[in-house]
């Protein structure tokens, strides 16, 4: 039988753990003098009371490990039950956001996707932007354990081909868990702080600069002001795309520098394909800006750097709206944003690695077409791919065009136009922030599709911060039934 109990236990912890940290963006609002500092006393409340009850009423069903119905389960349940309380804010606040808004929003912070459906940022009161920025920052960190811990563990997505380098975790989830986020806080912590330290130096406010370097390193994309970057065009954009890329990084290879080994940064094959796809995009974007539409060279590499760096680590900040480009660009994003960073990573969408496996064995493939006699092996790093991974990577592919589909087709049934409904499925799966045309694109925001859109877009939004299969597999009987 399914024991709940240390499921809940962990996410009640954790619930109270967030409400917890609803009372910095009350200090915020008393310091600047904003009466929605009692919305965060509230929320806090509510929030810690539930958290340690329920962690509280399943103490006694806690055991040292977790099987891997558990584990399943717990990773989906955390992404369901933090944005839900972290809604709190924004419904209690005075811009009275409605539960499909406000939860919209706080799966949108939390899974560090970046689409809002809130405007009028720049007179929004300062608690409630931090907190924005602050469920991007929690999500970035959150992502990451689970990326190092979880899903190798799950075999999820071809991510066990990691599991050596995620640690062996089998049957001691929570410790192992525990042990990685202790080890990544504080570089995570000194990156975000390193980062608001350059915004500052570059010219933004401190308020935008701690806002903006929680969202930056969460690979989120929240900002502030209404023009997101725009309102900061220039010196911040440079700082902004290095941090969107060192976000972009497996955080291992991090753990692995502080322990005093930098080679593995460097013969990293995801690191160098990572990197060298964003040089080659921004340099084509750059000449097309040159060639098609006459810019100057600073200004066109700059903008080309930004957006191209911005959209392929599914942050989503927009700088301009390059819709205005011509149709090349519009095109070119789209796909763009299907990329994604390397895994280990806060970045989202299909990762670096899974092209990387997919290309060696369609060349595997093509080999043994023009040898049939030959024996040819599939390799990633220079290892063998084992057959595992590469069913596990190809699931994930499948799933992840049958899951853009139909989710397109669904939007499309609620009444959203083709490039709305398409460009919003892909945004919310893959985790990138805008998506396209004159309502969602990088110059608007989701506000006005209708309630049922949000709550599609709200359930992909989970699905693909959790690699899809890791979600779809608790909807199955033989799941329930192991």
């Amino acid at each position: 039988m399914f024991d709940l109990r240390p499921v809940v236990y962990v996410i009640g912890w954790l619930v109270a753990a967030l409400g917890a940290t609803m009372l910095i963006p009350m200090l915020v609002d008393l310091y600047f003098g904003r009466p929605d500092w009692a919305v965060f006393l509230q929320s806090a409340v509510i929030t810690v009371t539930l958290g340690a009850a329920m962690s509280i009423a399943s103490a006694n069903g806690v055991s040292a490990g977790l099987s891997v119905q558990q584990t399943f389960f717990l990773t989906t349940l955390v992404w369901v039950a933090l944005p839900a309380f972290g809604a709190l804010p924004f419904i209690f606040s005075e811009i009275g956001a409605r539960p499909v808004d406000a939860m919209f929003e706080a799966m949108s912070g939390m899974t560090t996707t970046g689409s809002t459906v809130f405007s009028g940022l720049d007179a929004m009161p300062e608690g409630i932007l931090l907190w924005r920025s602050m469920l991007q920052w929690f999500g970035g960190i959150g992502i990451i354990v689970v990326a190092m811990v979880f899903l190798p563990e799950l075999r999820v997505g071809g991510m066990q081909i990691f599991r050596s380098e995620a640690f062996e975790t089998m049957g001691k989830v929570l410790p192992r868990a525990a042990e990685i986020a202790g080890q990544i806080s504080w570089i995570y912590v000194a990156l975000t702080v390193l980062n608001m330290l350059a915004y500052l130096a570059v010219g933004m406010t401190p308020f935008d600069a701690v806002n903006h370097a929680l969202t930056t390193m969460s690979t989120g994309g929240f900002s502030t002001h209404d023009a997101s970057f725009g309102v900061y065009q220039g010196a911040p954009e440079y700082v902004a795309s290095i941090f969107m890329i060192l976000a972009s990084l497996p955080f291992v290879r991090y753990i692995q520098i502080v322990a005093g080994t930098a080679k593995p940064i460097f013969r990293d094959s995801q690191i160098r394909a990572y990197v060298a796809t964003i040089f080659t995009l921004a340099i084509v974007m750059t000449l097309y800006r040159l060639i098609g539409n006459g810019d100057h060279f600073e200004h066109g590499f700059r903008e080309g750097v930004f957006n191209v760096t911005s959209i392929i680590s599914g942050t989503g900040y927009a700088s301009v709206d390059y819709q205005l480009w011509g149709t090349f660009p519009v095109v070119a994003f789209f796909f763009i944003g299907l990329i994604g960073g390397c895994a280990g990573s806060t970045a989202c969408s299909v990762k670096i690695f899974r092209y990387q496996i997919l290309i060696a064995a369609i060349k595997t493939r093509i080999q043994q077409i023009s040898a049939p006699h030959g024996v040819f092996t599939p390799r990633f790093e220079g290892r063998p791919i084992p057959e595992a991974v590469l069913s596990s990577v190809m699931a994930f592919f499948v799933m992840f065009v049958v899951s853009l589909g139909i989710l397109a087709v669904l939007l499309s049934m609620t009444g959203l136009d083709m490039v709305t409904s398409l460009s919003g499925a892909a945004t919310a799966i893959a985790n990138i922030g805008p998506g396209l045309g004159d309502t969602i694109g990088p110059a608007g925001n989701f506000a006005p599709l209708n309630d049922t859109a949000k709550w599609l877009l709200t359930a992909a939004m989970l699905v693909g911060r959790l690699e899809l299969l890791s979600v779809y597999v608790i909807f199955t009987l033989r799941f329930w039934r192991a």
